[in-house]
């Protein structure tokens, strides 16, 4: 067999005595598809992240390098607040940290959660899955872990995380806050809380989650080999209950890749997310055929029709570099994702409207 690939096209070409077979890679009735790899593509407006992964593989890097080096620009940045370090406080006034890094070719995971005092948590995330036969290290162990590799322990805190504290603490009396069915009042007055008395039960508070108080980058790459890589990292949902893990380094949840389909990332409402693992479940709609806006479309609606009122977007990539995005709660607000390929001179980003 002889592969025979011209100008980003390709197709498998068979010779046999007396007459020569074309065979079409993906079974669609168009001739040959382009293949718009190596690509990156990146959740929100995070271009210097989407540079700096293409450029990784734009110098033969693959696609896990890309990756890491990526989500490391944003958390160095402090991407819209809500990623790396100085950002989201939790009620206790602590930035920490959430990441994940999946590997396609092999289906290994490295991911940690909760991660303390160390400012590069993708990084970490890539120590688990190279250095380990665990997929999430969490907590404070995930911090030992970290300094055991090398890394720099430090605070997370800055005097902008600081002071966004003490405005929600001291000033709002800790309102808003992620606590149902205790005393004192939540809705009213900071804790410590215990649990309310039997029979008391409050479902009404709404807790508004947006792209400014809960945000992650996530990213999807293939690089020149079609090896398929997706990530993510975020310092997780402002006020949250110290403890708490969001979508982003749950695998399947937060991201999915797998060099058989194309991959997946979502961000948004993590603490509801997470329940549906919408990259996942994305990844096998384009394994059933689906486009990869279609796939998008189908995760994001299965969250909206049990809670119509989360806010949060999926992007898919699929293995020949074909790629979509759906979102859901943006209001009139499109969501961004931020593009770069072997077909573009530079960057662009595009924004799709939500359902």
């Amino acid at each position: 067999m002889v592969k025979s690939k011209l100008l980003f096209f390709f197709c498998y070409l068979y010779i046999v005595p007396s007459e020569v077979i074309i065979w079409f890679n993906l079974a669609e009735s168009l001739p040959c598809l382009q293949i718009n790899t190596p690509i990156v593509v990146t959740t929100w407006n995070f271009i210097d992240s989407t540079k700096t992964a293409y450029d990784v593989l734009q110098r033969g890097g693959c696609a896990l390098d890309a990756i890491e080096q990526g989500a490391s620009v944003c958390e160095e940045e402090q991407c819209d607040g809500t990623v790396g370090y100085g950002g989201s406080p939790d009620e206790n006034g602590e930035t920490t940290l959430d990441a994940l890094i999946m590997d396609g070719r092999t289906m290994n995971v490295g991911a940690v959660a909760a991660l303390r005092r160390i400012k590069s948590a993708i990084s970490v995330a890539r120590h688990v899955l190279e250095h380990t036969m665990h997929s999430i290290l969490a907590g404070e162990l995930a911090t030992q872990f970290a300094v055991e590799m090398g890394f720099h322990e430090e605070t997370l805190t800055t005097p902008t995380s600081k002071q966004l504290w003490k405005k929600w603490h001291n000033e709002d009396n800790c309102q808003p806050n992620f606590w149902l069915d205790v005393t004192p009042d939540p809705k009213k007055s900071c804790g410590p809380y215990t649990k309310a008395p039997s029979g008391y039960t409050d479902k009404n508070i709404q807790r508004k989650i947006d792209r400014f108080n809960h945000d992650t980058i996530g990213m999807v790459a293939i690089d020149k080999n079609g090896n398929i890589a997706a990530g993510t990292s975020t310092n997780g949902a402002k006020y949250k209950i110290p403890g708490r893990v969001g979508d982003s380094p749950i695998p399947g949840s937060g991201a999915y890749a797998d060099n058989t389909v194309g991959a997946a990332t979502a961000t948004g409402d993590g603490d509801v997310m997470l329940r549906f693992l919408p990259s996942f479940l994305a990844v096998e709609e384009m394994r059933r055929g689906a486009s990869p806006t279609e796939a998008a479309q189908t995760a994001v609606q299965r969250i909206a029709a049990f809670y119509p009122n989360f806010m949060g977007a999926v992007v898919a990539l699929r293995k020949d570099g074909q790629y979509g995005a759906a979102c859901h709660g943006l209001g009139d607000n499109p969501f961004p994702f931020v593009v770069q390929d072997v077909t573009l001179d530079d960057y662009k980003i595009i924004k799709v409207n939500c359902s």
